[in-house]
């Protein structure tokens, strides 16, 4: 059996690459446009957690170059620009690999994309809304009279778009774990019975990805972490894929 749309040869192939490539790029380049005249704007609204937790009467940050604010405005409006072409570059992903599936492989890459956006999107929105107003405000409060911040924009959006990207992967592990189980690699079963290296694991890569070796930012990411770790032993219980009965020997019926 072949996928209904039928075959495409090599050629075929990457010529429907380059073209849904070239609409991805173009995509892109007129969020970036559209985004690069609010950047400024932008950048102090992913700034906002920071700027709030600052001490009193000192709500401004600094650059350290000359020309710092215009690479950063450039990014900040490539960030914007990449998320708002996402649902044309995702679409164009589709396109070019939906005539080469079948339907239930088409029914499982749209499941599979959809709540991977969605994830992420609620790893990133956990980020900005829960892990920076607390993270930033226990960082500045060693602040004193004689010991003030000195923010520099630059190092600010670094850490900010390393904290949400990472975030955003981590929310996968839902979704990687019924993946897993759907292709028998793994069992809610076994999954249940690693929670030990889970949680080890989980401690690792919260102290590589938050951007401070202390325990309380830590926390702010392992504890979401060890609660997708359960739902994801749950998913893949209810929907992983199932043990089939041992067949029956010949001639045990007879007996």
């Amino acid at each position: 059996m072949t996928p209904e749309d039928g075959r495409m040869s090599l050629t075929e192939h990457l010529r429907e690459l380059r073209r849904r490539l070239i609409y991805s790029v173009a995509a892109v380049a007129a969020g970036f446009l559209a985004c690069y005249y609010y950047s400024e704007r932008l950048y102090w609204v992913l700034a906002s957690p920071l700027v709030s937790a600052l001490p009193e009467g000192q709500d401004f940050m600094v650059f350290t170059g000359v020309v710092e604010p215009f690479f950063i405005y450039l990014k900040v409006a490539l960030l914007g620009g990449i998320i708002i072409a996402s649902p044309v570059v995702l679409y164009q992903a589709w396109a070019f690999v939906a005539p080469g599936l079948y339907k239930s492989e088409r029914r499982w890459f749209l499941f599979t994309v959809f709540f991977s956006v969605l994830l992420f999107a609620g790893g990133a929105a956990f980020a900005f809304g829960v892990v920076f107003p607390f993270g930033f405000k226990y960082l500045l409060s060693y602040s004193t009279e004689s010991l003030k911040p000195f923010l520099s924009m630059g190092q600010y959006f670094s850490i900010a778009t390393r904290l949400l990207i990472g975030f955003g992967l981590v929310f996968q592990l839902p979704l990687a774990m019924l993946v897993l189980s759907r292709l028998g690699i793994v069992s809610a079963r076994q999954l249940a019975l690693w929670w030990r290296y889970a949680l080890v694991f989980i401690l690792i890569a919260s102290a590589v990805i938050t951007p401070t070796p202390d325990i309380f930012n830590q926390m702010l990411m392992a504890g979401p972490l060890m609660v997708l770790y359960g739902i994801g032993i749950i998913v893949a219980w209810l929907f992983g894929k199932k043990k089939e009965p041992a067949a029956t020997p010949a001639g045990a019926e007879a007996e």
